[in-house]
C-alpha cells in the first residue's frame, strides 16, 4: 500500500518515522513546512495537502492534536474518498465524531479504522507502542500489515469507536496515576525520605506502574519534559468526563481531577508540559523533588520488532 501521513508533531512524527523506517512507501502533510522537509529528506513524499493525499494514497492516517483539526481534514479529504480508500485515525479524540466520520467515508465506498496509540512517545519512536484498532475484521486485515511497522501490540477492538472510547479511559487513568505520585513523592520527601530510594520502593511493589517507570524519572531529574502537554491532558479528561456524563456515572475524582489541571495551566501555561503538575506541590512546600541518577528524556532500551495481534480472551 501507498500510505499518507497527516500530522508529524510529537507523536505523529514518530509514527511515521517507523513507517518510513520500515520501507513503506510514505507521502506525509503537516501544516509546518519544516516538519514535511525533514521527512522528504529522508525519503518520504511530499504530500502537498490532505485532499492530495486522499487521491494518491491507498491509505491515509491522520494524528491530530484535537477533535476540531481532525473534523477539517476528513471534509478536505472527503470529496476524493471512493471505494478501496481507506482513513485511518491515530488521534486521542471523541468517539462520536469518529463514528460519524466514520460513516461518511463508508457511504462513499471508502474504509475507516479508529487506531489511537499507548504508551508514550519514546515508545513510538521505536515502533514498541501499543495500537488499539476499531474497525471490520475485513479491514482490520488490510491494514494490520502496517500498524505492525508503527506499533508492537496491536489490539482489535470491536466496531469504529471503540478504540478511542478505550484510549480516553487509559489516558484518564495515567492522569490519575500522575497526580498521585506528585502527592506520594512530596509526602515522602517531606518526611526524610531518600527519593531515590523511594523510587525504587515504589517500582518493586503493588503501587507500581507504567507512568511510574516513566513520568517519575522525568520528575525526579528535573526535565519534566514528557512530551505531553496539559491541553491535551485536559482534553483526554475531559472527554472521559463527557463520557460519564452521557451514562449518568456520577464521578468524583475526575471533576477534581479537571480543576487540578486547569490550575496547572494557569500557572505554568496551557501547552506546559504535564510532568509540571509536581511543582504545583513544589511550590506549596518548599520542597525539591529531585534526586541525581534520573534521565532527562526517556529512551526505549527495546529492539525494535514487527509487531503482532494480541488475542482477546473469549468465553468458549
Amino acid at each position: 500500500m501507498k500510505v499518507g501521513f497527516i500530522g508529524l508533531g510529537n507523536v505523529g512524527g514518530k509514527l511515521a518515522g517507523s513507517l518510513l523506517r520500515n520501507g513503506v512507501d510514505l507521502e506525509v502533510f503537516d501544516l509546518d513546512p519544516g516538519l514535511v522537509t525533514d521527512f522528504v529528506n529522508r525519503g518520504a513524499g511530499d504530500g502537498g495537502s490532505a485532499a492530495a493525499l486522499m487521491q494518491s494514497c491507498d491509505a491515509v492516517i491522520t494524528c491530530l492534536p484535537s477533535p476540531a483539526a481532525c473534523a477539517i481534514v476528513v471534509d478536505e479529504m472527503m470529496p476524493f474518498v471512493r471505494s478501496g480508500k481507506i482513513w485511518m485515525e491515530m488521534s486521542t479524540t471523541d468517539a462520536d465524531q469518529i463514528k460519524a466520520h466514520a460513516e461518511a467515508i463508508i457511504a462513499k465506498g471508502g474504509e475507516a479504522v479508529d487506531c489511537p496509540v499507548s504508551g508514550g512517545c519514546h515508545r513510538a519512536d521505536t515502533g514498541n507502542i501499543s495500537i488499539y484498532a476499531g474497525t471490520t475484521r475485513e479491514t482490520f486485515e488490510r491494514v494490520l500489515p502496517i500498524l505492525t511497522h508503527m506499533g508492537r501490540r496491536i489490539l482489535h477492538v470491536g466496531d469504529i469507536g471503540t478504540s478511542s472510547t478505550l484510549k480516553v479511559m487509559t489516558n484518564y487513568l495515567a492522569t490519575i496515576n500522575l497526580l498521585s505520585l506528585c502527592e506520594a513523592l512530596t509526602v515522602m520527601k517531606a518526611a526524610g525520605m531518600d527519593l531515590s530510594v523511594t523510587y525504587e520502593a515504589i517500582a518493586a511493589s503493588s503501587g507500581n506502574s507504567f507512568v511510574h517507570e516513566t513520568e517519575s524519572q522525568l520528575i525526579l531529574s528535573g526535565s519534566r519534559d514528557v512530551n505531553f502537554t496539559l491541553d491535551l491532558v485536559q482534553k483526554d479528561v475531559g472527554l472521559f468526563q463527557k463520557l460519564a456524563d452521557a451514562h449518568n456515572v456520577p464521578l468524583e475524582l475526575s471533576p477534581l481531577m479537571i480543576s487540578m489541571l486547569t490550575d496547572g495551566q494557569q500557572r505554568y501555561g496551557v501547552r506546559a508540559q504535564s510532568d509540571r503538575m509536581i511543582e504545583r506541590l513544589e511550590e506549596a512546600t518548599g520542597l525539591s523533588i529531585t534526586a541525581p541518577g534520573f534521565p532527562a528524556e526517556l529512551v526505549d532500551d527495546e529492539p525494535e520488532e514487527r509487531g503482532y495481534e494480541v488475542a482477546v480472551r473469549r468465553e468458549v
